[in-house]
C-alpha cells in the first residue's frame, strides 16, 4: 500500500488538501514534526472539510521515527532537484512518497540517499507547484502505474 509523508509541512491548507486526497484514496498520511501549525488549526480542518474522520494520519516527532515506521520500505523523494521524471519512475506497491516543506523542500540528505523524482516545470521562472498539487500528481501517477 502506498504511503504519503510530509516532511516539516508549514501551511495548514496544503496539508488539509493533501489529507483530503489521502482520505479519498485510502492512503496513510504521515506528518513529520516540526509542523508549521497545530493539528487542531482551524485552517487545516477547513481544508480537509468534514473528511478528517476518514484520514489515517500519523504524526512523527522526527525523520528517524518515520524511518522506523517505514520499516525498510522504499522512499521516493519528490523534489525540484530530483533525478528522474516522476512519470518515468517505476513505482512499486509499498512505496512511501515524500514531500518537503513549502519553503525548503526536502533535506538534501534524504534526496541524496533515496530515489528522487521531479515534476517538470515548463516556465524557467517557476520552480515548483503547490505542495498539495505535487502530492496529488505523485500519488495518482503511482496509483495509475499500479492499476489502483
Amino acid at each position: 500500500m502506498l504511503q504519503v509523508a510530509l516532511i516539516y509541512p508549514e501551511i495548514p491548507p496544503n496539508t488539509g488538501n493533501i489529507a483530503r486526497t489521502c482520505a479519498a484514496t485510502n492512503t496513510h498520511l504521515h506528518l513529520v514534526e516540526p509542523l508549521g501549525f497545530e493539528i487542531s488549526d482551524r485552517q487545516l480542518k477547513r481544508a480537509g472539510i468534514d473528511y478528517w474522520e476518514y484520514v489515517n494520519v500519523t504524526v512523527h516527532p522526527n525523520i528517524e521515527s518515520l524511518s522506523l515506521a517505514a520499516n525498510g520500505a522504499r522512499w521516493i523523494c519528490f523534489s525540484a532537484r530530483g533525478k528522474q521524471h516522476f512519470r518515468e519512475f517505476a513505482y512499486q506497491d509499498g512505496d512511501w512518497l515524500l514531500f518537503g516543506s513549502e519553503s525548503q523542500g526536502l533535506p538534501a540528505s534524504l534526496i541524496d540517499h533515496h530515489s528522487s523524482v521531479y515534476i517538470p516545470m515548463e516556465h524557467p521562472k517557476v520552480r515548483s507547484l503547490n505542495l498539495s498539487v505535487s502530492a496529488a500528481l505523485g500519488l495518482f501517477e503511482a496509483r495509475r502505474q499500479l492499476g489502483i
